[in-house]
């Protein structure tokens, strides 16, 4: 089960699909495989990225059961839904089938700080003693969560275990919650997501990991490791190296094709599809994505990191 001293790198899984769109059960077995293999501490299945409001209530409880069965980490399942019912389903399914945990993002009929602590207080009490991550993402919710008032959820709901943290520019947000935490306040977990795009400050303002996607999911837990071992300079070094590649990946509207195109390329899963409407790259954007895994390949070797 997750609790407030969960750490480590939760890789958010993508949602494998045959190319007519099915669900494509054998790269789920090959994925979470992968990401455990290239260093996941757990994993995180229907987030945003997870393309989770693409499925149907039976397609997203068949998504959870083959990872859960499949996974020797913990996993967590992206809840997120317009309404307490269809929350309070999709967590029982996933906690019956061996999750270690819920994630909900706020609705983006939220507006008020009122009606944000309200929410999540429902959220709370709907679930029970399943303990939850707040995700706080505002450039996907549209909804602002100020750091007083995480801290505030944190003291009415004892099951907020974690928060993921996708604000930006958030650095700041870190680095009051861990003073807070220092001044007594209950300390709960942060893992951080933005595509790793900031995980090598994020790290060093407080933060326990990452738990976000990435093409080259390896990358985040080389660079927490590093930063927890206190080796600075090359949790630099690696970050550096795959720069690039969390650059292109983070292109609004592109990303998620990107990380599957990259996913596939490396076996990882079988087909880079995505479930419509959907983005499709170009020959000059995979052209150019070969380019840049081929000079992060030379950088990494540099480092040692690869044969």
């Amino acid at each position: 089960m997750l609790d407030e001293t969960t750490k480590g790198v939760f890789t958010i899984a993508v949602t494998p699909f045959l190319p007519d769109g099915a669900l494509d059960f054998d790269s789920i077995d090959r994925m979470v495989d992968a990401y455990i293999e290239r260093g996941a501490n757990g994993l995180t299945v229907l987030g945003m990225m997870g393309e989770a409001g693409k499925l149907t209530a039976e397609e997203s409880v068949a998504v959870v059961r083959r990872a859960t069965a499949r996974s020797s980490v913990p996993v967590v399942v992206g809840v997120s839904a317009p309404g307490l019912a269809a929350i309070s389903a999709l967590s029982k399914e996933a906690m019956d089938a061996g999750a270690a945990g819920v994630m909900v993002a706020p609705p983006m009929t939220l507006r008020t700080d009122a009606q944000i602590l309200n929410y999540f207080q429902d959220i709370a009490e709907t679930l029970g003693e399943t303990p939850f991550v707040l995700q706080d993402f505002p450039l996907a919710t549209g909804v602002q969560i100020s750091t007083s008032l995480i801290l505030q959820v944190v003291e009415t709901c004892p099951t907020c275990v974690m928060l993921k943290h996708e604000d930006w520019p958030g650095l700041e947000k870190i680095t009051a919650l861990r003073a807070a935490s220092d001044a007594g306040t209950r300390r709960i977990s942060i893992l951080c997501g933005n595509g790793g795009m900031y995980l090598l400050e994020e790290m060093m303002r407080g933060a326990d990991g990452a738990m976000t996607g990435f093409g080259y999911p390896e990358m985040m837990r080389r660079v927490v490791d590093a930063v927890n071992a206190g080796d600075i300079d090359h949790a630099r070094d690696v970050f550096d190296a795959y720069m690039p590649m969390i650059r292109y990946e983070a292109q609004p509207g592109l990303g998620l094709a990107i990380r599957k195109f990259s996913l596939a390329r490396q076996g990882v899963i079988a087909h880079p599809t995505l479930r419509k409407p959907s983005a499709a790259l170009t020959s000059t954007t995979t052209a150019e994505i070969e380019a840049l895994a081929a000079r992060q390949r030379i950088r990494m070797t540099q480092l040692g990191l690869v044969d």
